[in-house]
């Protein structure tokens, strides 16, 4: 069973529709003994990185989130819940995040081309980076679609594969059991449920 965290940031209903398209057991929830008891956890999240990492300390959830990750659980962040992984964030200030992985999450803007928009919006290819079990069903190219502002650096012991706006920005991180990916796989197609497929053959 696959625990979907719900610590009350984004609209979860794509995500569990995209796995019950490919068969995967999948739960919505805040509890931690649910939580403890997953085979595998999902840490979503859009909006602001300050508010949903208070959030997710508020309720002891990144108590329990760090304690199954290392206890080698199989984790994987998706847009906002990956940035949540890593050490620190730029975003309106200065977080700290879980720690799971090397890195912080930076602003996009005065590190871009000034002609590109921010946030990052729309569909753009991988570039795989190294060879990974969470991309065994999906070819280096492939497109997956993005909403972000803010990008994670420094994380080149974990970097999975990037995408190229204006510079190669973090698009999919790995190390151990720990994965995350920038992008929505929920929302890239049959290219984002492989990725889904395949975080769920993890062991």
């Amino acid at each position: 069973m696959i625990a979907i965290i719900d610590y009350g940031v984004g609209n979860l209903f794509s995500l569990v529709s995209s796995f019950k398209a490919i068969g995967a057991d999948t739960v919505i929830t805040g509890d931690i003994e649910t939580i403890k008891k997953a085979d595998k956890l999902i840490l979503p999240g859009v909006g602001a990185f300050g508010d949903a990492i208070k959030k997710l300390k508020e309720t002891s959830l990144d108590k329990v989130l760090i304690e199954q990750a290392q206890n080698g659980k199989p984790v994987m962040g998706i847009c906002l819940g990956m940035q949540m992984l890593f050490e620190k964030s730029y975003e309106y200030g200065e977080h700290e995040g879980l720690g799971l992985l090397k890195g912080e999450v930076v602003p996009m803007e005065n590190r871009l081309p000034e002609n590109l928009k921010i946030p990052h919006i729309g569909w753009n290819a991988l570039i795989f980076k190294k060879e990974n079990p969470l991309f065994k069903y999906i070819n280096n190219g492939d497109c997956v679609y993005f909403v972000h502002s803010y990008y994670a650096e420094g994380c080149d012991d974990s970097l999975l594969a990037t995408a190229e706006y204006g510079k190669e920005l973090t698009a999919a991180v790995a190390k151990g059991n720990i994965y995350g990916c920038q992008f929505h796989p929920e929302k890239s197609g049959n290219v984002g449920l492989n990725i889904l497929k395949a975080f769920c053959e993890m062991e």
